[in-house]
């Protein structure tokens, strides 16, 4: 009995390190290519804990992984420069607001890791166009420039808003959502 207990606790720290040290790891190549969904029949074969969704509470800074109404993750955030309402136009220094889905992933990084949010909308792009201004793009939940003091091992972000209109996390979180959400992950950012 002992034997067996202490198998089962060694198991469960090598793998509670192994999450730690890299998530993506364990995630199925093909799951993380540009534009692919991932079907609920893949989701259920490798045994993952998908995220239904992500919410983004930006007044709390904070972000959530959401499993059947509930949510089993909350991260710290930082937003754009000016975080208070929703994104206008390029340039403007805010994060968007209303309802999106992750379409695509990058690796590769200048963020170390960074999720592709599908903003501008269709309705984001026509109320650009009524004004005349490009409603920009490019917004991702990335985590911290890589190449930095210690990156990979921060806990904590920054507590200042300095993203041009992104959702920045540390480099821990980021490999977690990372491994915890696919492309079509609904995301709901909400002020």
């Amino acid at each position: 009995m002992l034997r067996t207990t202490l198998g089962r606790l060694l198991f469960l720290v090598l793998i509670g390190v192994s999450a730690t040290t890299n998530a993506m790891s364990y995630m199925p190549d093909f799951l993380t290519k540009q534009g692919r969904e991932v079907t609920e029949a893949e989701k259920r074969e490798f045994g993952r804990l998908f995220a239904d969704k992500i919410v983004i509470k930006k007044a709390e800074r904070k972000l959530y992984l959401v499993k059947k109404d509930k949510p089993f993750r909350a991260y710290r955030i930082s937003l754009g420069f000016r975080p208070r309402g929703h994104k206008q136009r390029q340039g403007d220094g805010r994060t968007p607001e209303g309802r999106y889905y992750l379409d695509w992933r990058n690796s590769g990084s200048k963020f170390r890791k960074s999720l592709h949010v599908s903003y501008p909308s269709y309705q984001d792009r026509l109320h650009a166009n009524r004004r005349g201004v490009d409603p920009g793009g490019m917004i991702m939940i990335h985590g911290q420039p890589s190449g930095g003091s210690n990156n990979a091992l921060r806990k904590e972000i920054s507590r200042e808003d300095w993203t041009q209109g992104c959702i920045a996390v540390s480099n821990l979180a980021i490999d977690e959502i990372w491994s915890y959400t696919a492309n079509g992950t609904p995301i709901e950012i909400l002020p």
